[in-house]
């Protein structure tokens, strides 16, 4: 596997292991930063293009926004840093990319600058359990809601709740966590949104169940329409987990990958399902450029 030699700190390329800010900086001290995942992927003439670009440093614009941030750096900026992280580091296979924005300066809570920001990119292997699909319990820890630590704004310090309910899960003994609203209706997986099959209509907790307005989310709704496959945005709950004939979790982290057990009940018949199957092959084949599909989706590299 490929290794990270060079991460781009605030316009400047540096060896990666160089980079670095105080460690009073309130975005170590008190999390103040925002930040975006996406994939670089290697396509079969041996290119690179990496997936949504424009969307994810729309939605890196829209954090900075209610965060307060002040003088962020301009789009173009961003754009630019990610592809030539991609190119400075002539990763071999596939990249996981990271663009994030922290306020590097000491003050106090509330301090809005001075704002400093990264481009880099790294290695990243699929889960294990890609073909044969995770074990997910559902966590006694709750989603943040909007009015505390808003969801759609993609905070680093909003990812706290996601690792109390993974480090929960993998102690009881599963592969990923699920977690409810306050309401208690089913928000997200730890990391990814989740969709579920019932009587062949694909589902998915609906933007007001306190879930991360993820991009990936809606590849998936296009790309289950365009299969054919009706989809529902709602409310959804718990027991519809145990019922459902398929669940899947998606993300540009996970991609997308099935959960075949729920609180140790089996999903469906216990395997991957088709309908999930047919949207990973969707899915690998827009990203990767197998297809004429939607090219407004990759920026090559």
């Amino acid at each position: 596997m490929w290794t990270a030699r060079t991460i781009i700190h605030n316009g400047r390329a540096i060896p990666f292991g160089e980079a670095s800010i105080h460690p009073l900086a309130l975005g170590v001290a008190f999390g103040i930063a925002v930040f975006e995942g996406l994939r670089a992927y290697r396509h079969p003439s041996g290119g690179f293009t990496v997936f949504r670009l424009e969307e994810h440093l729309d939605r890196l614009a829209q954090g900075m926004k209610v965060l307060r941030f002040d003088d962020p750096p301009p789009k173009d900026v961003l754009r630019n840093a990610v592809l030539d992280a991609v190119r400075l580091n002539e990763p071999d296979d596939d990249a996981y990319l990271r663009v994030q924005v922290q306020i590097e300066g000491m003050g106090m809570m509330a301090t809005t600058g001075p704002v400093g920001w990264i481009a880099a990119a790294l290695p990243r292997e699929r889960s294990r359990k890609f073909a044969t699909g995770l074990a997910a319990a559902v966590s006694s820890w709750t989603r943040l809601p909007d009015n505390a630590m808003p969801p759609r704004v993609k905070a680093s310090a909003n990812y706290h709740a996601s690792r109390l309910a993974t480090l929960q899960a993998r102690a009881d003994g599963y592969d990923s966590a699920i977690l409810l609203t306050q309401r208690g209706k089913v928000s997200e997986a730890a990391a990814a949104c989740l969709f579920l099959l019932r009587d062949g209509v694909l589902v998915t907790p609906s933007r007001s169940s306190d879930i991360l307005e993820s991009i990936t989310r809606g590849t998936v709704i296009t790309l289950a329409r365009e299969l054919g496959v009706p989809v529902e945005e709602r409310e959804v709950d718990r027991t519809e987990l145990y019922v459902a004939e398929e669940v899947f979790l998606c993300g540009t982290g996970q991609e997308l990958v099935a959960v075949t057990s729920v609180d140790r009940l089996p999903v469906g018949d216990g395997a991957p399902g088709a309908v999930t199957k047919r949207l990973q092959a969707a899915y690998e084949a827009v990203v990767r450029g197998t297809t004429d599909a939607h090219p407004e989706w990759r920026t090559p590299v």
